[in-house]
C-alpha cells in the first residue's frame, strides 16, 4: 500500500498495490482531467514532486522526453512504487486548480445541428493543442474585429482526446453573436475562441447524491459535468431535472436514454411549463421540486439557466435543506451584455 500526497493541500490518499494514481484518486472521490486512460492523450499529465512510480507504456506524443526530464507523469498509467508519491494537484483546500485561459485559439466547425427551434448545437475541433478545462467551464466565442462581440458559451461535453468542444447556442432576440452563430457560421468555417473561464465545477472530493437543475441551453454545462461523473463511475445517484416550455424543446433525449441504460443510478426528469405531455413532469421546477426531493440536506446541487431560474431554484433548494457549500450555480446572460467576460462568470458563487 502506497500513499499519494496532494500538493499544496497535503491531503493523502491510499493507493492499493497495482492501482494507478488516477484510479486511486477517483476511488477517494477526487477527479483528475483524463480521457483515454491508456497513456495516449496526455490529458492526465501531472508534475510529480517526489517519490518513485512505474510509468508503464505511454506514447511520446502524450508524454515527451522533455516532460519526463521535468518530472511529469501520466497518472492514468502511473503506479507508485515508493511509500509516498507527492503530486501537484489542486489548491490549498484540495479543490481543482483552474487551467490558465488562452486567447484567440482557432477552431474549425465540424458539425452543426438544430436541436430545438431556438437552440443549435455547434461542434468544433482545435487547429492546435486542445484546450484543457474542467467540465462546467465556458469559452468566449466571437470576433470583435469584424463586429461580432465575444460572448460566453458553456462547453457541453467533458474533455476528449481530439479536443472537440460542443456548444448549445440559444438564439437571442437582437443578439449579434448568437444570430451570427445560427445564421452565418457554417461547417468548415474557422472561429476564434478564448478560455476556459468559470468555476462551475463543484468539489470533486464530495461523495454525495447529485441533483442537477437546468433550463434551456443551461443544460450544456450540466451535460459536461454529468458526462465526466458517469465516465469515472461516480457511485452515488445522479438526477437531472430539465425545464422546457414544450416537448419539442426537450433535447438530447437519445443521450439521456443511453446514460440511463449504462448507469442505473442516473435519472432524467424533463418537465414542461406550457403544456402537458406523456413522459414529462408538468410545472416550473421551483414549484414541483419539493414533491420529488423533500430533503436536499445531503445532496450536491448544480443549477444552470437564466439568472431568474437560478435564483428561484436556489431559494427552494435552501428551503429544502440544501447546504450552501454544496450548491453550485451558473447563470447565462443576455447577448446585450458588455463584451468583456462578466466578473461573476469568473468568480465562484
Amino acid at each position: 500500500m502506497s500513499r499519494i500526497r496532494l500538493f499544496p493541500s497535503a491531503r493523502e490518499v491510499d493507493c492499493a498495490e497495482g492501482d494507478t494514481v488516477l484510479g486511486a484518486l477517483e476511488k477517494a472521490g477526487y477527479a483528475l482531467p483524463n480521457n483515454c486512460r491508456a497513456g495516449a492523450c496526455g490529458e492526465c499529465k501531472i508534475m510529480v514532486r517526489s517519490g518513485q512510480f512505474d510509468q508503464g507504456m505511454v506514447l511520446d506524443m502524450a508524454l515527451s522526453p522533455e516532460d519526463r526530464r521535468q518530472g511529469y507523469g501520466l497518472m492514468c498509467m502511473a503506479k507508485p512504487i515508493s511509500e509516498v508519491l507527492e503530486i501537484e494537484w489542486g489548491t490549498d483546500d484540495a479543490k481543482p486548480k483552474l487551467f490558465p485561459p488562452r486567447e484567440n485559439i482557432y477552431y474549425v466547425v465540424t458539425d452543426k445541428v438544430e436541436r430545438t427551434p431556438r437552440i443549435t448545437e455547434i461542434s468544433m475541433r482545435p487547429l492546435g493543442a486542445p484546450v484543457r478545462y474542467w467540465p462546467g467551464q465556458n469559452m468566449m466565442i466571437g470576433d470583435p474585429g469584424f463586429g461580432i462581440p465575444a460572448r460566453c458559451y458553456s462547453i457541453a461535453n467533458a474533455p476528449r482526446a481530439d479536443g472537440e468542444l460542443t456548444f448549445h447556442v440559444t438564439r437571442a432576440e437582437g443578439g449579434v453573436t448568437s444570430t451570427w452563430l445560427h445564421d452565418k457560421v457554417r461547417v468548415g468555417d474557422q472561429v476564434k475562441l478564448s478560455g476556459p473561464y468559470g468555476t462551475f465545477i463543484g468539489d470533486p472530493s464530495v461523495d454525495t447524491p447529485v441533483l442537477c437543475l437546468a433550463a434551456g441551453s443551461g443544460l450544456a454545462p450540466i451535460l459536461a459535468l454529468t458526462e465526466a461523473a458517469l465516465r469515472r463511475n461516480y457511485r452515488p445517484p445522479v438526477t437531472l431535472m430539465f425545464s422546457a416550455r414544450r416537448a419539442e424543446d426537450v433535447y438530447c433525449k437519445g443521450l439521456m436514454a443511453w446514460w440511463r441504460a449504462r448507469n442505473r443510478r442516473f435519472r432524467f426528469l424533463p418537465t414542461l411549463t406550457r403544456e402537458e405531455a406523456e413522459g414529462h413532469l408538468h410545472g416550473r421546477i421551483p414549484d414541483i421540486l419539493a414533491e420529488h426531493f423533500p430533503d436536499l440536506s445531503q445532496h450536491s446541487v448544480f443549477v444552470a439557466g437564466t439568472p431568474e431560474f437560478v435564483e428561484a431554484c436556489v431559494a427552494v433548494v435552501e428551503r429544502l435543506g440544501g447546504r450552501p457549500e454544496l450548491i453550485h450555480t451558473e447563470g447565462y446572460f443576455s447577448q446585450q451584455a458588455p463584451e468583456e467576460v462578466p466578473k461573476d462568470r469568473l468568480m465562484a458563487r
